[in-house]
């Protein structure tokens, strides 16, 4: 299950960000994960709790998009989704095909918290 030395990366690359911001913890962390990543999303749903135990990002949700396979053709050029084992041109057919999108694994967001305002004295 190497789900969680990815989930563990994304810890570090989350606290990371929290440093940057000088935040106070990560409420939401947006994932984009494409079928041909090489993880199983559900997998990596069960292990970020594990990773993020104890962390500032323990009680944060993980929400996982799922991102589309596209190829662009090299015969034609146009742009397309495609079946994760079927990566032909929808235009033309052709196999000369380079894939555009669906193999990333990437951290899209993180909403973060904040420390609040002092209200003003009244």
């Amino acid at each position: 299950m190497h789900e969680l030395s990815i989930a563990q990366a994304l810890v570090e690359q989350v606290e990371a960000v929290i440093r940057t911001h000088h935040a106070l913890r990560a409420s939401l962390i947006r994932v984009r994960v494409g079928p041909l990543a090489g993880v199983v999303p559900e997998l990596l749903a069960h292990a970020f709790p594990l990773a993020a135990a104890g962390s500032r990002m323990e009680h944060a949700e993980l929400a996982l998009v799922k991102a589309p396979v596209r190829v662009l053709c090299e015969r034609c050029g146009a742009e397309s989704e495609a079946a994760m084992n079927r990566l032909l041109c929808a235009e033309c057919g052709d196999w000369h095909t380079r894939i555009v999108s669906g193999d990333e694994l990437l951290l899209e967001s993180v909403e973060l918290e904040t420390a609040a305002s002092p209200s003003p004295a009244s």
